[in-house]
């Protein structure tokens, strides 16, 4: 059974994502269903119809370990990482203390929650902490870049805060790393390989993610000399097994004054036509259909 669609922010990239790794699946020769949490709760799925389940979602409730929690009560397998591993990546916060605990470089960060941003104006928390603009701002817990505002100035950051705010009740402030941008795909205990995105919009975000009119150049392999490639490929890996996740994860980075820095890692990554993770594989000699296969012989659960 292959779950996608979902309530988040990403819905529309998850039933996209999900409806190719059906199609791939079915060409690999397996029976495949399909399950959609909005249209039904995650307990009505028949647990003695399903061998195993390929989750397919993104965004909240499907990559942060809610979803993952019912497929371990309902002890059915399912692909990619689990509960906690799920839980703690897609938590900015969380992800970013045990990437310092781990020497994993990541910009310098604070988080703002709503009743502390109530009581000061959002220039005077910015000082107390020591970080220069231009800064990145975003919600703790969303993924495709949902809510990101890059922010150079303090109008802007006021702006961007009280638009975030209505929504969500706490957020992330981060240094703003400029240079490369790069990502890792890794899957098991073997990296795929490193790709470079050179955006046509301001950063990597939602639209240049997955809109064919702003879409951004990709190089692949990453311009790196061989042993900066290698490094990002280590520290991505080592990314993945401080978290203990498991099956396909990618890592976001950015590479300035010859440092990587670890924006974030992604236990769910894109399975569309304008993913990365299908290209870093293709180029790597594996197929679409055999990524879908290999990610979906790694379905375990209690892990």
């Amino acid at each position: 059974m292959v779950v996608l669609g979902g309530t988040s922010g990403e819905r529309a990239v998850s039933l996209e994502s999900g409806r190719a790794c059906i199609k791939a699946l079915k060409k690999k020769g397996y029976k495949v269903s399909s399950f959609d949490p909005k249209i039904k709760n995650f307990n009505l799925i028949n647990k003695k119809k399903v061998d195993v389940i390929f989750n397919a979602l993104h965004g909240r409730d499907g990559e942060d370990g809610i979803a993952q929690s019912y497929f371990e009560y309902l002890k059915i397998p399912y692909t990619h990482s689990g509960v906690i591993s799920s839980f703690n990546a897609m938590n900015k916060l969380i992800s970013k203390e045990i990437f310092i605990e781990n020497n994993i470089r990541t910009p310098k960060f604070f988080s703002i929650k709503k009743t502390e941003y109530k009581n000061k104006t959002i220039q005077k928390i910015i000082s107390s902490k020591k970080i220069n603009f231009p800064v990145i701002l975003k919600p703790i817990n969303e993924g495709s870049s949902l809510g990101v505002e890059i922010c150079k100035n303090k109008k802007k950051l006021s702006r961007s805060s009280h638009y975030l705010f209505k929504k969500y009740n706490e957020l992330i402030l981060e240094e703003y790393i400029g240079g490369q941008e790069v990502q890792v795909a890794v899957i098991n205990s073997d990296t795929l390989g490193a790709i470079e995105l050179v955006p046509k919009r301001a950063f990597y975000d939602y639209k240049a993610k997955y809109t064919k009119k702003a879409k951004t150049k990709h190089v692949m392999p990453a311009r790196l000399s061989k042993k900066k490639y290698n490094e990002v490929l280590n520290i991505a890996m080592k990314t993945h097994n401080v978290l203990k996740c498991r099956g396909v994860t990618r890592s976001d980075f950015k590479f300035f004054n010859n440092i990587f820095y670890l924006l974030e890692i992604n236990t769910q990554p894109g399975m569309t036509s304008l993913s990365l993770v299908p290209e870093i594989a293709k180029f790597k000699g594996l197929t679409f259909e055999n990524l879908v296969e290999k990610i979906l012989l790694d379905a375990s659960i209690n892990k």
